[in-house]
């Protein structure tokens, strides 16, 4: 088996199961949520993809549609993108992508990291500071969505039981 392959299958997973459990944190604590994001509409893309150029700005749009839209209790929408990251960093090569989420969407974004509590960090644009540091706070103290502090608990300790492995061994 190709460890390429292998890690691109298992960092797949792990961010599929990184937008489950953000989108039932968000429902269970009141919210709304829709998925939205570039996966779901994928299936009507296929069908124009020949004539489709990706790299025009209508498809960077496409690929960079965050992964959610949020309504929250009062009837606000907002777009939001989820990042599984290990150590709740950004990578390298998110640079130029969360730029293009925050100029075409203006997402906030989410990173569920499994290295150390708490879990889950929220990000809204433009993501750096003047200095160029990623800027996040946790979740919980994004006051926009009343995340209920006991469904929090329980989405943290499903973080421990299946993201906690990391994708590199330590030994």
């Amino acid at each position: 088996m190709n460890p390429d392959n292998g890690f691109s299958s298992e960092s797949m997973l792990k961010g599929r199961m990184a937008e489950s459990m953000v989108e039932e944190l968000l429902k269970k604590s009141g919210n709304t949520v829709y998925r939205f994001g570039y996966e779901a509409i994928m299936q009507n893309l296929t069908q124009i993809k020949r004539s489709f150029d990706i790299h025009s700005d209508t498809g960077e749009r496409i690929r960079t549609i965050p992964d959610f839209i949020i309504i929250d209790e009062r009837g606000d929408s907002v777009f939001l993108e989820v990042k599984f990251r290990w150590n709740g960093l950004p990578h390298k090569d998110d640079t130029e992508r969360l730029k293009k989420i925050s100029e075409f969407w203006n997402a906030k974004i989410i990173f569920v990291s499994s290295l150390r509590s708490p879990y889950f960090q929220i990000s809204k644009p433009p993501y750096f500071d003047e200095k160029g540091r990623f800027v996040t706070k946790p979740l919980l103290k994004e006051t926009e969505w009343k995340i209920d502090p006991a469904v929090y608990a329980e989405t943290e300790k499903l973080v421990e039981k299946y993201l906690s492995q990391a994708l590199f061994p330590l030994a």
